[in-house]
């Protein structure tokens, strides 16, 4: 495999750490309206899709149990 002849100085190495660029990078474009409504839009579906599914979730879960639910028959009352 190449490798390479000269050796590369530490002093070097430790530099990269703290380059700093002259160069300033092209300001941020901002979002048009039409964007922003989307991101809101996409995040309000979002939210209502786990509320909904939360409410719809809800009574599987409960560990409510009432009178009405615990039907016995009248074979297991040893009548």
């Amino acid at each position: 495999m190449f490798r390479r002849r000269e050796p590369v100085p530490f002093a070097f190495i430790a530099e990269a750490g703290k380059f700093r660029s002259n160069v300033t990078p092209p300001p941020r474009q901002r979002a048009s309206v039409g964007e922003v409504a989307g991101r809101w839009l996409v995040g309000l579906t979002v939210v209502a899709g786990l509320v909904g599914s939360l409410l719809v979730g809800l009574p599987a879960v409960s560990a409510d149990i009432s009178p009405a639910d615990t039907q016995q028959s009248d074979a297991s009352q040893g009548r």
